[in-house]
């Protein structure tokens, strides 16, 4: 059977069965204010929903009333002095707001007879109604508890909501203006999305969510990104029409960048303040236009969708700032340059996914046949074009629309095509990124379109930077902003669309003749070109992955001469016995994988290449000996990584004076190693070889000699005691240096202090590895896991006060004994959770993690003010360039929170709230957390934590705490000058008293007894605090926060507490 239209979900499509649904106390308002209303809303022909059924009391929400929430538009709750008392009532707020949350409907609160503050608080009548329930769930089973617990939600949301109270007055009055609002909700016209809005429901919610971070009061700039025909449009009508019911001004300015262009920015402003004003105003200049948006907007909640913008100069003069705006609005800006909105200062950003999978076919069959039946024998070319299209919906649409009604030997027809020729309709969208490119960075985009695959991405910027003669970062970085290429695994990546683009542009170039191309990459035009001769000096990058060209490039190699600006050659294969005679000697960059020795010798016999920068000869297992290659005068970059057979290197490689990295991984038949006594050598890499005592030779020593590498790497070199301090001596300027997993090193000597410019030592896996005697002076990062061997005085040493104050701050490695170190001021056992508190000056803290186990991996979470901050691959615990997902157990962990650092990566505006926060010297709550895997309890036992703090000059023991501040009363926090904060949400647990800057260590037993301890403590506290109040406030006080303290055991007994 088909399935039903995907165009049919109505949060997509904005189809409803109700425009009103009314939730009330019958016995309240049935035949008085909400029977009135109703009326009303008939009348104007408002299809509005109203419950007659009389309910039995505790009855729950029938399936028919769920589907009536489900299909209704907009909700009207009356909150009346008992709506409380009926669970029904209750159980239908907390659906009416799920769908607020959830699917975009707008809440229309209506207050009668009562006061806000009592359902927000849960007070008055509330309160009593609330405890009533409480009571007669005591008894009752998990399930009501956790539904008390979510009414008390709903209740305090909706009290939030923006809604009408009822004053004396006229009720007519009170009605009429309620429905002339609802009518001016229902008479907006909806966006049309799509045809066949398919997977945009997923996409909807992240969206969402992003609009609803932070305080709905305040004004958000969101924006998505992506590349051209990924549905970014789309996906942004479907959000205004999922969003507009709850804003008072709404624009939808389509195709920006179009239209500036060809009308102007004014004529956006003045439909800017038309849509949302009502008035036509005529502005004679855009910087007249900024005034009056900002004038008349700043105090209306408007949502603004800026689509397709392209320039900063739209964004000014649009959107130029979150003031312009009046509280609660919503900004939302497309683009296909993700680096617009960073210099609009917007962090809050969704990247637009593609169609792939599930999706993409459906989308597929709706096009291509109408149905989602797929007619048989059609699945294999169906799968085709869906890969094809690579997850672009626009592409999807175009294929799909050209294939329907035709037969299968036509759509494999189509698709070929396709592939030889791409579709013009496709391209004219792709290419307006590529359009807006300065010239370099169309180059640039041009040769990772054509010659970049298989290459890792420092790999080919580094190709790029000898291509071109200078750092081209900057071009990347553009064409990473503007969606045209990504890093995926450390890969140079694009989309096989855009790829195909790229190709198409370069073929433009000469369509019939390839010669005359600025770059080769298909096997029939290289073939063409070399047996043809018809080689140009317009050639300026080859890429070549093709076996059977061998044949050719030995015959015909001659074709190389006439391509006298050829800058780079990329071989990904090839052996070509009699070698590359003919290369010219303006080549820069070359690539050679499958290089056999004989055709490396005649390739470079006799010859000088001046402009060759970079030499790569990875994976050739044939190459058993690198010749004479003193031609190569000003050569950078040397590797010849995993080349197995390699057995000798010629001697001019330590006489090439400019060159500054060698590479030689994983050559184990490896004999000899020329010397390298290079001043501009900064990089060695000589890992996975079993004999690298044995193969360098060094200088003798003297006081003027020393190796200027700043980046060494020893890995599993079998390295020996006897052996390191000759490295070690060497080597003294090595910033960087990894000699991980040599299991045969057992003492690291004390020489390791002369290192002075040493900032990271990777010791990892360094098996047998006993003692660390030096400390060099500047180092910041020691890593030293699976170190099974460490005795306990280096133990000891690691973590020492003395190591961390001299700048040794990032430690990791084996610790089976120690636990935290007495300097930390703040331990905490048996939790996965450790908070301080600190105001004027963001402290310097460095943090200690330990904790037990077999295996066990657990990621870490930081939270400022209860905002989480990033803390992408655990970044605090990287070490080096070794960065991890987890953590080791049986490890100990120093590390600097660099707490300032992770503010700035939240977002200009939570920066700014911490600014102001600590310019009223009020506190700033940070906590750090772990979230365990496997093995919960035992991990969570075993668990240590620790906070230590930086003195400085500027900060007292005052400033820094590590229990919460502010007292409780009432559902809100009252702080020393007697200001109230509403913290209503926050669980018990976090009231403590303050304490000065000392050494704190709480002790866990269990969840339940530390989670029973912690309350106990911090009630006793509370205790002589309220000591000072009035004798029936404090019975008041101390009664309510009991029964939190029974509560919160109670639910903590009955779930998993731990994250």
């Amino acid at each position: 059977m088909a399935m039903q239209s995907p165009s049919s979900s109505s949060s997509i499509s904005y189809q409803f069965k109700y425009q009103v649904f009314l939730s009330f106390r019958g016995s309240d308002t049935r035949y008085g204010f909400t029977g009135n209303l109703y009326k009303a809303l008939t009348d104007k022909g408002i299809h509005t929903f109203i419950d007659d059924r009389e309910l039995q009391r505790g009855d729950e929400i029938k399936p028919s009333l769920d589907n009536a929430i489900e299909e209704s538009r907009i909700f009207i709750p009356v909150f009346s002095p008992n709506y409380a008392y009926s669970s029904f009532c209750l159980d239908e707020l907390v659906h009416i707001i799920h769908c607020y949350k959830t699917k975009g409907r707008l809440v229309l609160p209506v207050f009668y007879g009562v006061d806000p503050t009592h359902i927000r608080h849960q007070t008055g009548s509330y309160g009593e109604a609330l405890a009533k329930h409480a009571k007669r769930f005591h008894n009752n089973n998990t399930y009501n508890m956790e539904r008390l617990q979510k009414w008390k939600i709903a209740l305090a949301q909706a009290a939030n909501l923006s809604g009408d109270h009822r004053h004396p007055g006229y009720e007519y009055d009170f009605i009429e203006k309620i429905v002339k609002y609802i009518s001016n909700k229902i008479n907006r016209v909806p966006l049309h999305v799509a045809k066949y809005p398919v997977g945009l429901q997923s996409q909807l919610q992240q969206v969402k969510s992003l609009l609803d971070n932070g305080s709905d009061d305040g004004v958000h700039m969101v924006g998505m990104y992506g590349i051209g025909g990924l549905g970014k449009s789309t996906l942004a009508r479907a959000i205004y029409n999922f969003v507009a019911d709850q804003f008072e001004g709404l624009c939808f300015l389509h195709d920006v960048r179009e239209n500036s262009a060809q009308n102007n920015l004014k004529h956006l402003q003045e439909k800017l303040l038309f849509k949302t004003t009502g008035l036509e105003i005529k502005l004679d200049h855009v910087s007249e236009g900024i005034s009056i948006i900002k004038e008349r907007l700043c105090r209306k909640k408007i949502l603004l969708i800026l689509d397709d913008v392209d320039s900063i100069r739209q964004l000014d003069a649009l959107a130029g700032g979150l003031d312009w705006f009046g509280r609660g609005s919503r900004v939302i800006i497309t683009t296909r340059n993700k680096h617009l909105l960073s210099t609009h200062g917007i962090k809050s950003t969704h990247a637009v996914e593609g169609l792939y999978g599930t999706d993409g076919h459906e989308l597929l069959r709706w096009m291509a046949f109408k149905s989602d039946k797929v007619p048989s024998g059609y699945e294999d070319i169906l799968n085709r074009a869906v890969a094809y299209a690579s997850g672009l919906p626009l592409v999807l649409e175009i294929v799909g629309s050209n294939l329907f009604g035709k037969s299968i030997e036509e759509w494999k027809y189509t698709l070929d095509g396709y592939d030889r020729i791409p579709n013009k309709e496709i391209q004219k969208i792709l290419k307006v990124s590529y359009d807006a490119l300065e010239e370099e960075e169309q180059s640039v985009f041009l040769d990772i379109a054509c010659c970049s695959k298989g290459c890792g991405w420092r790999e080919f910027e580094d190709m790029l930077r000898a291509h071109y003669g200078h750092c081209i970062t900057h071009h990347l970085g553009v064409l990473v902003d503007k969606c045209l290429i990504y890093q995926s695994y450390g890969d140079m990546t694009l989309h096989d669309l855009i790829e195909d683009m790229g190709k198409a542009i370069v073929r433009q170039e000469s369509p019939k003749e390839p010669g005359e191309r600025s770059r080769l990459w298909c096997q029939d035009d290289i073939f063409h070109v070399l047996k043809e001769n018809s080689g140009t000096s317009k050639i300026e990058m080859i890429y070549m992955n093709f076996p059977s060209m061998e044949s050719v490039i030995d015959q015909k190699g001659k074709a190389f001469r006439k391509m006298t600006k050829l800058k780079t050659l990329i071989i990904e294969d090839g052996r070509f016995s009699k070698g590359l005679k003919y290369l010219p000697s303006s080549l820069r960059v070359l690539k050679w994988k499958g290089c056999l020795s004989e055709s490396l010798s005649a390739s470079f016999l006799n010859k000088k290449f001046q402009n060759m920068k970079v030499l790569t000869l990875d994976e050739c297992e044939h190459l058993t000996h690198i010749p004479d290659i003193s031609g190569l005068s000003n050569l950078q970059k040397l590797t010849f990584n995993f080349c197995k057979n390699l057995i000798t290197i010629d001697d001019s490689i330590g006489h090439l004076n400019k060159l500054e990295l060698v590479s030689a991984s994983c050559c184990k038949k490896l004999e000899n190693f020329p010397p390298l006594w290079l001043v501009s050598l900064k990089n060695l890499e000589l890992s996975l070889h079993p004999c690298v005592s044995g193969m360098l030779r060094f200088p003798k020593h003297n006081d003027k000699m020393y190796s200027n590498v700043t980046e060494l790497c020893l890995r599993e070199c079998n390295l020996s005691d006897e052996y390191l301090p000759i490295i070690l001596k060497w080597f003294v300027n090595v910033k960087h240096l990894d000699l991980s997993e040599n299991v045969g090193i057992k003492i690291l000597p004390e020489c390791l202090n002369e290192c002075h410019l040493l900032r990271i030592l990777n010791l990892d896996g360094c098996e047998s590895l006993e003692e660390i005697r030096g400390i060099p002076p500047n180092l910041n990062y020691l890593s030293a896991t699976e170190c099974l061997s460490l005795s306990s005085s280096t133990r000891r040493m690691l973590l020492s006060q003395k190591v961390h104050e001299a700048g040794c701050t990032n430690i990791r490695f084996h610790n089976a004994k120690e636990g935290i170190p007495d300097w930390f001021e703040h331990q905490i056992r048996g939790h996965n959770t450790i908070s301080f508190w600190f105001r004027k000056k963001i402290p310097s803290i460095t943090s200690f993690l330990y904790f037990k186990g077999e295996d066990m991996i657990a990621g870490v979470h930081l939270f400022v003010n209860g905002y989480e901050c990033p803390l992408e691959s655990c970044e605090y615990l990287l070490c080096g360039s070794y960065s991890f997902a987890g953590l080791y157990t049986k490890h100990a962990y120093l590390f600097d929170l660099k707490l300032e650092e992770k503010i700035k990566c939240c977002g200009i505006k939570f920066e700014s709230e911490m600014d102001k926060t600590l310019l009223k010297n009020e506190w700033i709550h940070v906590e750090l957390r772990y979230r365990i895997i496997y093995d919960k309890i035992k991990i969570l036992r075993s668990a240590q934590m620790g906070i230590h703090v930086l003195k400085e000059k500027s900060n007292t023991d005052e400033d820094v705490i590590f229990t919460n501040p502010y007292r409780h009363f009432d559902n809100k926090w009252i702080d020393g000058n007697g200001a109230f904060r509403d913290y209503s949400n926050t669980s018990l647990s976090q009231f403590e008293p303050p304490l000065k800057k000392q050494r704190l260590v709480e002790m866990g037993v269990s969840e339940t007894e530390s989670l029973q301890q912690q309350q106990h403590l911090a009630l006793l506290s509370q205790q002589q605090q309220m000591a000072l109040l009035p004798q029936q406030q404090r019975i008041t006080v101390l009664s309510g926060m009991w029964n939190l303290v029974l509560n919160e055991t109670k639910e903590k007994e009955q779930h998993d507490w731990i994250p």
